[in-house]
């Protein structure tokens, strides 16, 4: 059985740098929905903010939400916790604590792209550079991935690093669709406007998912066919049901491998039973806002319950 501190470094590992791949996608997504408004663009920028759960703390270092002040403390500000370059730093230090536990492939990854988004991040970014630093931030991680799932035993090493990535990556997909569909949506008459749905396919670009959403349903771009597949298509590699039956998968997993269960393991299965049953029309007559919020809070009690149950100390 692994030591609970060596699994609480794999878990964060992981949860750190899918932060940092989803802070890039945040930004992503507050560039293009900007990218629709004629005016003034700071509440766009001002929503990333709140979605990345920084307000407070962005308000005592900037006065003004511009493209300019909130990329820079999202991607580059090392007094932001969950910034970029301290994602990653985070990461690399969790990393080098479980150094024996991944194969060399995937710790050199991890360190090489700590180096490099590093060197990318150093000096203040030009808004010219800012999509192209994006997609460096994105490759980088990917490049992580790759090396991970490409080389790393199927143990509970593993599982441990799936449930710190799909966590992460659950709370990210979340807060993007919060962000447009609650903050961003000027009022009710816009929806189904022109600009509502550019707003939408904008998400949809800052997931990865603009094609593939026409690949399934092979239809313009409807608010509720976009939730659904944010939220309940459990092929869509950063949807919250996806994201899911990979938790519920690897807890499985760590069930059996240890021969007991915890309050984690009923929790994963809830949230999951609860996207496998729901139509996209209940969760809209519930409202998007409620049920996003409901599955923030579960998310975060599900991963606190996992850290007790695993003693991560």
């Amino acid at each position: 059985m692994l030591l609970g501190r060596t699994a609480n470094g794999l878990y964060w590992m992981n949860r750190y740098i899918e932060r940092s791949e989803n802070m890039a996608r945040l930004v992503d997504a507050g560039l293009r929905l900007a990218l629709t408004r004629t005016a003034d663009a700071s509440d766009e920028w001002a929503s990333i903010v709140a979605s990345a759960g920084a307000a407070d703390t962005f308000r005592q270092r900037h006065s003004e939400f511009t493209a300019e002040t909130v990329s820079d403390f999202l991607l580059r500000d090392t007094t932001n916790p969950g910034s970029v370059v301290s994602s990653m730093e985070t990461a690399r230090s969790n990393g080098r604590m479980v150094r024996t536990a991944l194969t060399r492939e995937t710790w050199e990854s991890i360190n090489d792209g700590w180096m490099s988004i590093k060197r990318m991040l150093a000096n203040p970014i030009d808004g010219r550079d800012l999509p192209a630093i994006l997609d460096g931030i994105k490759r980088e991680t990917a490049i992580i991935r790759g090396s991970f799932h490409g080389t790393m035993l199927r143990n509970e090493i593993f599982d441990f690093s799936q449930i710190g990535t799909f966590v992460e990556r659950a709370d990210n997909t979340a807060r993007i669709l919060d962000v447009k569909y609650y903050v961003l949506l000027p009022s009710v008459s816009w929806v189904g406007s022109t600009l509502d749905n550019y707003q939408w396919e904008s998400i949809l670009r800052s997931v990865s998912a603009h094609r593939s959403y026409r690949w399934v349903y092979d239809a313009e771009y409807k608010p509720s066919l976009i939730a659904d597949y944010l939220i309940l298509n459990g092929r869509m590699p950063r949807s919250l049901a996806f994201c899911y039956r990979n938790i519920a998968e690897s807890l499985n997993f760590l069930a059996s491998e240890y021969g007991v269960r915890h309050s984690c393991h009923d929790l994963a299965e809830s949230v999951l039973s609860r996207l496998k049953v729901s139509s996209i029309k209940e969760v809209f007559d519930q409202g998007l806002h409620e049920f996003i919020t409901d599955f923030i809070g579960d998310n975060s009690r599900l991963g606190s319950e996992i850290a007790q149950n695993y003693r991560f100390y």
